[in-house]
């Protein structure tokens, strides 16, 4: 189908969950922009990010290949040279490209947009604007200082607005330029990227948002033995009461993103390129709330992994659709590229949902893969069963490490149909070894087909010894 000239909005979201949604269900939650999005378009709620930490992730997703597989699965690693991203492949294809927000490269790149305002941008912004005074009786937010505070502190449990009014905010900022770019500097076919720091810790909302949300609104989840066992030791000190101040700055911060992915699709939609352009809302990976005792990602949990992903796409995807189709988030680009009549490299792991869009099918991937190097852990899904390995073997060096270290390995098996919250580990039930022995023999080889250098892996039959080579974080090696 020849489509010429499609444009791209992209909008991305940091460690947001849907399951703080509207769309996805939630009523406690005000996001009318993004539940709008979803009532015209598509809903996707089973869709998984391909590492629960945002630089690898992002790089993924931008990529359309794995994290072991170009080279970067942790934080500071920035994204090989010879690696080519999403905008760089629609440039050559003609595309203006744009990126307003969080580009998480860790080195520069911004060749590969035409327009790239990111955090220096906003914060000369900001000073040479000056920022509105905020009355001193308002009890603000100090500097952000991860694992040396307490974590009550640096997750915002008081639920502290930042220093700002709305306007001074940075993402009030992107968003804003985002939309001017639109309204008046945007040549067809555009690739416009915003990225939002929000939802992140510790959960910025300005001034006016405060009192949106209070700690007594929210319950904190029950926990199982195993849970208790698990809890990474930065979190075990804190108390109920903050654990819900946590939910509540989170809400809160969640309802500011929402104000802002509004002032976009305002914005695209008085540009009068809405009807012709591809919008796409997702977060990088998703982010636990209590549940399982953690306040996070870095781990493997359904709610770490499983992202928020809407698309609208007038004339083209049927409005108001929710899929239950089995996607991950490197299958983005390869989808975009089939829509757009853009020959698809040969090297990309993703693979193009387009007819699940068109309401053909509500089949795509039999199993999606998750994998988080600094615990040397990965997941294997299917439409029942999930799987989460450990090799025990390296020492995670992320701050969320638990009271003990113990070099044993990890297996749990979860039912998500029968038990999607993920409470009883099935992994050591002789009912369910061959299940477990056929899951960890699938996840060996997804490792061994992906590895950045196929060539180093292990010559052997024992998917231990694979997977104990492949998922421990090698970047340096590249």
């Amino acid at each position: 189908m020849n489509r010429p000239n499609i444009n791209i909005v992209w909008i991305c979201a940091d460690d947001f969950t849907p399951d703080v949604c509207g769309a996805y269900g939630n009523q406690q939650v005000h996001t009318p922009n993004l539940d709008r999005l979803a009532s015209q378009g598509i809903r996707f709620d089973r869709a998984y990010c391909s590492c629960p930490l945002s630089t690898p992730s992002r790089q993924a997703f931008f990529t359309g290949r794995y994290p072991r597989s170009i080279g970067v699965t942790l934080s500071r690693t920035p994204l090989p040279k010879n690696e080519v991203t999403l905008p760089v492949l629609l440039k050559r294809v003609g595309y203006q490209t744009a990126a307003f927000g969080k580009t998480h490269y860790y080195f520069p790149r911004k060749y590969e947009y035409d327009t790239c305002v990111d955090l220096s941008e906003y914060q000369a912004w900001i000073q040479q604007k000056g920022r509105q005074p905020i009355p001193p009786e308002i009890d603000v937010l100090g500097h952000w200082r991860p694992f040396l505070d307490p974590a009550a502190v640096w997750l915002n449990s008081a639920c502290k607005p930042y220093g700002a009014v709305d306007a001074d905010m940075a993402g009030t900022f992107y968003a804003s330029e985002a939309a001017r770019f639109l309204q008046s500097t945007a040549q067809q076919p555009f690739f416009l990227y915003v990225s939002f720091y929000e939802t992140h810790s510790p959960f910025w909302f300005p001034v006016e948002f405060r009192n949106r949300h209070t700690a007594s609104e929210f319950t904190v989840p029950e926990l199982t033995a195993e849970d208790f066992e698990q809890i990474p030791a930065v979190f075990r000190n804190l108390t109920r009461p903050e654990k819900r101040g946590i939910q509540a700055a989170y809400y809160t911060c969640t309802e500011f993103m929402d104000k802002n992915v509004g002032l976009v699709l305002e914005a695209l939609d008085q540009s009068g390129h809405a009807d012709n352009t591809l919008v796409i809302f997702t977060s990088d990976h998703g982010y636990l709330l209590g549940q399982h005792g953690r306040f996070e990602k870095h781990c493997c949990f359904e709610g770490a992994v499983r992202v928020a992903l809407l698309m609208r796409f007038p004339g083209v995807i049927v409005s108001g659709q929710a899929s239950n189709a089995l996607v991950e988030l490197i299958d983005i680009i390869p989808t975009i590229f089939s829509l757009c009549d853009v020959p698809i490299p040969d090297n990309l792991h993703g693979r193009s949902f387009e007819r699940v869009l068109q309401d053909a099918t509500q089949v795509h991937r039999e199993q999606v893969i998750v994998e988080y190097a600094d615990n040397a852990e990965a997941m294997i899904r299917t439409e029942r069963w999930k799987l989460i390995y450990s090799t025990g073997r390296r020492r995670r060096k992320d701050g969320y490490a638990l009271n003990s270290f113990t070099t044993e390995r990890s297996l749990q098996l979860y039912d998500l149909v029968n038990d999607p919250d993920e409470t009883e580990n099935l992994a050591a039930k002789t009912e369910h070894s061959d299940l477990v022995n056929a899951l960890i023999d699938r996840l060996a080889d997804h490792m061994r087909r992906t590895e950045r250098d196929a060539q180093s892996v292990p010559s052997s039959h024992d998917s231990h010894t694979i997977l104990e080579y492949c998922l421990p974080p090698k970047d340096a090696d590249f």
